[in-house]
C-alpha cells in the first residue's frame, strides 16, 4: 500500500517534445544551409561585384560606382541583342508549348501502362545526353551539305540545299530540341490529373473535339502550361551555348554578352550588372505568371 501510495504521490515524468517551429527549423536547416553557400552567397558576391568600378584583380583599387547598371543607356546596342534573345526565348517557348502539350496530351489519351511509360522515357533522352553533344549533332544535320541535304537529294538531286545553320532559326531549333521535355513534362502531369469524366460529360452533352480542347482541356491543363513556360523561358534567355555554336555571327544574345564579359574581356562588374538587369526581366516574368496562375486557380 505505501509502495502504490509512492508511486502514485511521485511525480509524472513527461517526455521532452520541442516545440513545432524548432523542428520545422531542424529539418529545413540542410536544404537552406546548402541554398545559402551553393546559391545565395555567389550571387551576393556577384550582385557585390556589379557595384565595381573594375574588376578587382591585383593590386588595382576597390572603386564603387553604378555606371555599369547604365550599360543599355549608354551602349544602345545592347537594346538589340536583349530583344534578340527575348525574341528567341519566347518563340521558343511557344513552340514548345504547342509541341509539348500536343505530346503530352497524346501521351495521356492515347497511350497507358507500360507503352506510356516507354514512350515517357524516351522524350526524356535529352536530358541523359551531354548538351554539346546535342548541339554539334545539329550542326551535322542543318549545316549545307550535311544530312538534311542529303536526304532531300537522294529524292530530288536538283534541290536547293535547305541547310540553315548560323541564323536564328537553327538557334530555335537547338533550344526547343534541349527544353522541350519541361513542357512535356508539366502539361503531361496536368492532363494526368483531368478526370475521364468531365471529358465523357461533354461528349455525351455533344461537344465536339475542338471544343473539348480548347474549351476543357487547355484551361485545365493552364498551370502546366504556365510552368513549363516559366521553367523554358527563364534559362532560354540567358542561354548562350546554343546561340553560339549554331548562331555563328547571328547568335549574339544577352548569354553570349555576359560570357564573354567573364571569359573574354575580364570585365566582371559589367557582366554581373548585365546578368542582375536579366534577372530583373526574369522576376518580372516570374510575377506576372504567378498573377496568371493564381487567376487560373481561383475561377
Amino acid at each position: 500500500m505505501p509502495a502504490e501510495a509512492g508511486a502514485a504521490g511521485a511525480p509524472a515524468t513527461t517526455r521532452f517534445r520541442p516545440p513545432p517551429w524548432l523542428a520545422t527549423a531542424a529539418l529545413l536547416l540542410p536544404s537552406y544551409a546548402w541554398l545559402t553557400l551553393a546559391v545565395l552567397l555567389p550571387l551576393g558576391t556577384m550582385f557585390a561585384f556589379s557595384f565595381l568600378e573594375a574588376t578587382p584583380l591585383g593590386n588595382r583599387p576597390v572603386e564603387w560606382t553604378l555606371r555599369h547598371y547604365r550599360a543599355f543607356h549608354d551602349q544602345p546596342y545592347l537594346l538589340g541583342v536583349a530583344w534578340t534573345s527575348l525574341s528567341i526565348g519566347l518563340w521558343t517557348t511557344a513552340i514548345c508549348a504547342v509541341v509539348g502539350f500536343a505530346t503530352a496530351l497524346a501521351l495521356v489519351r492515347a497511350t497507358a501502362g507500360r507503352s506510356r511509360e516507354t514512350l515517357l522515357i524516351l522524350l526524356l533522352l535529352p536530358f541523359w545526353t551531354n548538351g554539346l553533344v546535342r548541339v554539334f549533332s545539329w550542326t551535322m544535320v542543318i549545316r549545307g551539305g550535311g544530312f538534311l541535304d542529303v536526304a532531300a537529294r537522294s529524292v530530288w538531286p536538283d534541290a536547293p540545299s535547305l541547310g540553315f545553320l548560323y541564323t536564328q532559326p537553327a538557334i530555335v531549333l537547338g533550344l526547343v530540341h534541349g527544353y522541350l521535355p519541361y513542357m512535356v513534362l508539366t502539361c503531361y502531369i496536368a492532363l494526368l490529373a483531368i478526370d475521364d469524366a468531365v471529358i465523357e460529360a461533354a461528349m455525351s452533352l455533344g461537344a465536339r473535339w475542338p471544343t473539348i480542347l480548347f474549351r476543357i482541356l487547355v484551361p485545365l491543363a493552364m498551370p502546366g502550361l504556365v510552368t513549363g513556360a516559366i521553367l523554358i523561358f527563364v534559362p532560354v534567355i540567358g542561354a548562350f551555348m546554343e546561340p553560339r555554336i549554331l548562331g555563328g555571327r547571328v547568335g549574339v544574345t544577352m548569354g553570349t554578352v555576359i560570357e564573354d564579359q567573364f571569359t573574354q574581356a575580364f570585365n566582371w562588374p559589367l557582366g554581373s550588372a548585365l546578368a542582375f538587369t536579366m534577372l530583373a526581366v526574369v522576376l518580372g516574368v516570374f510575377a506576372t505568371f504567378s498573377g496568371v496562375l493564381r487567376r487560373t486557380a481561383q475561377a
